[in-house]
């Protein structure tokens, strides 16, 4: 048997996955559990038809009319009406975090995020040798702005990640905390090519961003003065396209046409511009969901809350709960009633998003069962 030239840095390493089971309550990916109407599929397979026809030869490299029909959108969706050219968009919105860190990481430079989040945050760092530095956040999963600034002063970040909702916590960023983290990378990020200070670029994740609970505000509001922000949206979670792997973000000229420049050769391919083109025509439809799923949250909040567990306030499709002494014995007693969450997050803590009425009904028999006295 051969010895391969593994990179440094990937021995031992195993594949990102949570487990895919068949069960009938698969509540552990925080995926939309609606699928979409027939009306949909027709104009999805319509649209793939088309596309279909056109398959020899290669898809537009710069995509302007999907970009305009997330513009648009946008400017339902939170108010900030974009030029086409200030969107960007790749295969789930993963593609588009790794585009940030190849634009921006690399060796000698760090990126920055807060603990616990999203587990794909070191994977991109690690896969564009970009040194991953993690602070933990407060108790109640805020940010400590006072050790964000000293952090951001010491280390000097090209990349700063903060998911807002937070997965898994289900938190929302304050707008006193992101004006902080956008001051204190002013000037602060890596000495540039040329000999000059640069500013981090500050990555909001809003992947959930469409749960937030009113008066939540979107990053998306402070692009405008501050051109060192992205802020990453997807069309996996309140779109309910999670299959399609669409992710796009949003950030000045200047910010996506550096990523333009590290993108693969016609990375989207036809057939996903013409689905994401198709769902995003119905918009509205997709979108009437959300609420549907954001009062389930609130009422899962509640309920959990009622049973003696602590349930974290998520303006997300999903809601963190415990502690319990051990929960992986809760986990897979709760598997073997059918039901699916996930074990991730602070120890003892359990994630579990919302799913159909039904489903939702067997987490909570069965959580009872396994939690009663």
């Amino acid at each position: 048997m051969s010895t391969l030239p593994l990179r440094p840095g990937l021995a031992g390493e195993t594949p990102y996955g949570a487990p895919e089971l068949d069960v009938p309550a698969r509540l552990n990916v925080n995926e939309n559990p609606y699928p979409p109407s027939q009306a949909v599929i027709d104009d999805i397979a319509e649209a793939v038809r088309a596309a279909a026809a056109r398959l020899n030869r290669y898809p537009d490299r710069e995509f302007p009319a999907l970009r305009e029909a997330l513009a648009d959108y946008l400017a339902v969706e939170s108010g900030v009406r974009l030029p086409w050219q200030q969107l960007w968009a790749a295969n789930g919105s993963n593609e588009v975090m790794l585009h940030i860190l190849q634009a921006f990481g690399g060796p000698g430079r760090v990126c920055l995020s807060f603990t616990p989040t999203y587990s794909m945050y070191p994977e991109y760092a690690r896969d564009t040798l970009t040194e991953y530095v993690a602070l933990e956040r407060r108790q109640d999963f805020t940010l400590d702005v006072e050790a964000v600034r000293a952090a951001i002063a010491t280390h000097h970040p090209a990349v700063i990640l903060l998911a807002s909702p937070n997965n898994p916590t289900g938190t929302a960023l304050g707008p006193e905390e992101l004006h902080a983290v956008l001051d204190a990378a002013r000037g602060c990020g890596p000495t540039g090519h040329d000999g000059a200070p640069t500013d981090a670029v500050v990555v909001v994740d809003e992947a959930y961003g469409e749960f937030r609970r009113p008066g939540v505000p979107s990053a998306l509001e402070l692009l405008a003065g501050h051109p060192h922000l992205a802020v990453s949206r997807t069309m996996s979670k309140a779109f309910g396209m999670a299959g399609l792997r669409l992710g796009y973000l949003a950030a000045s000229r200047q910010l996506i046409d550096a990523l333009r420049v590290v993108r693969l050769p016609y990375h989207l391919s036809a057939v996903s511009q013409a689905a994401a083109l198709a769902a995003l025509a119905h918009r509205d439809e997709l979108m009437s969901q959300v609420a549907r799923l954001r009062d389930e949250r609130d009422a899962t909040v509640a309920w959990l809350r009622e049973q003696g567990h602590t349930a974290v306030e998520s303006d997300a499709n999903f809601v963190l709960f415990g502690p319990f002494e051990d929960r992986q014995a809760i986990f897979e007693s709760l598997l073997e009633r059918g039901v699916l969450v996930r074990v991730v997050g602070p120890d003892g803590y359990l994630r579990v998003c919302m799913g159909t009425p039904s489903q939702m009904e067997a987490f909570r028999c069965a959580l009872t069962a396994v939690t009663r006295p």
